[in-house]
């Protein structure tokens, strides 16, 4: 074809396909063909007519799509995904269809009725590095739907695609609910179970809306509830609902009876923050979620040099509404230590989010902030314990540097010397002196420290559960894994106790729980590698092959290097326990 034929237009392309389609197709032909053809009918062609999409070609197992805004192909792809996690509820994971989808905006070549050039090749290739479930956006796209969308994205960092000459940098749109998070974190068997009401008075602080105008300033924000949660925490007569579950509503118009009953509790806390120059404004609202009725509420006006007694007037302004009771040597003993600097604060909140990803790239994002903050504040416990979660990461997840591990224990050692009783950073930094050293003596201390101070820390519960399984009790694990889930029944790091529960009932022979704690720690974050090593095992020693032969590949897939040998090396748990994971994973064909 001549150049001066060529046409061209710059256009957003999504790129889709089924992961794993061989594998379901061999298990089941003719019903996975039916199945997308279903699906394709029932969900993909209306959200595509719906935003305005075009259908350049459909394949057995995927589908390529033309958008003229990307702004339509990012909802499109989200709805999509949405949709499948709503209808994979009650199916087992190993039957799943699951799609992942790329997009990117570019120039392509228009050739009749199909499209070409590197706007193609590139939402490809995106797609390919999605994981099951997920969407995956170029930068470029990010740079354009960017503040257009109420769609949180993760930063991936710099990646390599193949048969794209320069490294491009990527995005992850995390997919929230469609209406109440229980449709997508719930375990199958509950979806329709309300949660029980506590047998002590229960709270849930939803996020406070950002009204500075201003969306930079959604950390400040968030900070503050965090730090009234952390403070509520503190009371042993309160049961309180962790962060992460709270904050799957932010941004969304909440029904507050519909948030008690979600997450199972009577009260429910909301507000807004509005921050201007030196000063903050904060409204905040104490309703019963049973009837919808206020109980309680307040305004305040303070300079931000005053910003940690306002925390506390509002956490006690809510404890009296609900426990008038409490003795006033609770409420000083819930006054934890804050950090010296109000800038150090400033520098941690800032950094909360990359810290506790897991993932090295953004860990390495969240030292220099956290160093900073140090620096300021030389006992800033929590931002030692932060640190040590960065160390720990990196070297877990990138090139196993010894100066990475050896950082990590320092900063774990200091934050439990200066932690005091806060829950968070002596949850975080025992799981790390844990982990890291298997020093079970300091780590089982800090965790009795942090749930004597905040019986409702998730941090220290899911931490914890990891650590005792472990360490050979497994009666703690299980109990500290059951009650970090109840405590936050929709929280993005649902997959931490979940794993320690599949850790403790495997090594103490219940096979069948391990094969199905693993496999919801792997459903509520589909990138987490440890629980799969533990759901092969596990499925191997109850006899079925097949689930454990598939889990094999869906292991391989996300840890390639992964060898009975490595596990074997890694030491973070007794020989004796390693072996009984290496019997299982040889049942399962897994390299030595």
């Amino acid at each position: 074809m001549s150049s001066e034929h060529v046409e061209r237009r710059l256009a957003a392309i999504l790129a889709a396909d089924v992961a794993g389609s061989c594998r379901l197709i061999g298990i089941d032909e003719e019903g996975t063909l039916a199945q997308l053809k279903a699906l394709r009918r029932t969900l993909f062609d209306p959200k595509i007519t719906d935003h305005r999409g075009r259908i350049v070609k459909n394949t057995g197992d995927g589908a390529l799509i033309e958008f003229a805004s990307v702004v339509d192909a990012v909802r499109c792809a989200v709805e999509i995904q949405r949709g499948m996690a709503e209808q994979n509820i009650d199916v087992p994971q190993v039957k799943r269809i699951e799609f992942r989808i790329g997009i990117h905006v570019g120039d392509i070549i228009i050739e009749g009725d199909d499209i070409f050039g590197d706007g193609v090749n590139i939402a490809v290739r995106l797609e390919g590095i999605a994981e099951p479930g997920g969407v995956s956006i170029s930068d470029d796209a990010h740079r354009q739907i960017r503040g257009k969308v109420e769609i949180t994205f993760e930063d991936m960092g710099s990646q390599s695609l193949k048969n794209i000459a320069e490294p491009m940098r990527a995005w992850r749109v995390r997919i929230g609910p469609s209406s109440s998070p229980a449709m997508l974190t719930k375990p199958s068997t509950e979806t329709a179970q309300p949660l029980a009401l506590p047998d002590k008075p229960s709270i849930a602080v939803l996020p406070f809306t950002n009204m500075s105008g201003d969306p930079e300033q959604d950390y400040f924000a968030d900070g503050m509830v965090e730090e009234i949660i952390t403070a509520l925490s503190h009371f042993r007569q309160l049961f309180v609902i962790a962060r992460n579950s709270t904050f799957a509503y932010k941004g969304r118009a909440i029904d507050v009876k519909q948030a008690g009953r979600d997450l199972g509790v009577r009260y429910v806390l909301e507000g807004s923050v509005r921050k201007l120059g030196n000063r903050v404004r904060i409204t905040a609202q104490l309703i019963d979620a049973t009837n919808a009725a206020h109980v309680w509420a307040e305004r305040y006006d303070r300079a931000l040099d005053n910003i940690f007694e306002l925390q506390d007037e509002i956490t006690l302004s809510v404890v009296g509404a609900i426990e008038p009771s409490l003795r006033q040597a609770e409420i000083e003993r819930a006054r934890r230590k804050r950090p010296d600097s109000l800038d150090a604060y400033d520098l941690y909140l800032r950094a909360l989010s990359d810290a506790f990803s897991g993932m090295p790239e953004p860990s390495a994002r969240a030292l220099p902030l956290l160093e900073h903050a140090i620096a300021i504040d030389p006992n800033y416990a929590a931002a030692h314990a932060a640190i040590a979660l960065c160390q720990h990461s990196r070297y877990l997840r990138g090139d196993r540097r010894e100066e990475d591990k050896l950082a990590a224990l320092r900063h774990a050692r200091i934050a439990i010397a200066a932690a005091g009783d806060d829950a968070t950073a002596l949850g975080t930094a025992a799981f790390v002196v844990g982990s890291e050293d298997r020093d079970y003596d300091t780590a089982f201390n800090a965790f009795d420290r942090a749930l004597a101070s905040s019986p409702s820390s998730f941090v220290a519960l899911s931490f914890g559960s990891m650590i005792y399984g472990w360490a050979g009790n497994y009666a703690t694990a299980v109990e500290y894994g059951e009650r970090a889930i109840r405590l936050s029944p929709f929280d993005l790091a649902l997959h931490l106790p979940y794993n320690g529960l599949a850790y403790a009932h495997y090594f103490a022979g219940d096979f069948e729980q391990a094969a199905l704690a693993a496999g919801r720690s792997a459903q509520a974050n589909p990138r987490f590698s440890p629980p799969w090593p533990v759901r092969v095992a596990a499925l191997a020693m109850l006899g079925r092959e097949d689930e454990a032969r598939a889990s094999a590949q869906r292991m391989r897939e996300l840890a390639p290097n992964f060898t009975i040998s490595r596990l074997m090396a890694a030491r973070f748990t007794s020989l004796e326990h390693l072996a009984m994971l290496a019997e299982g994973l040889r049942r399962a064909g897994v390299a030595e």
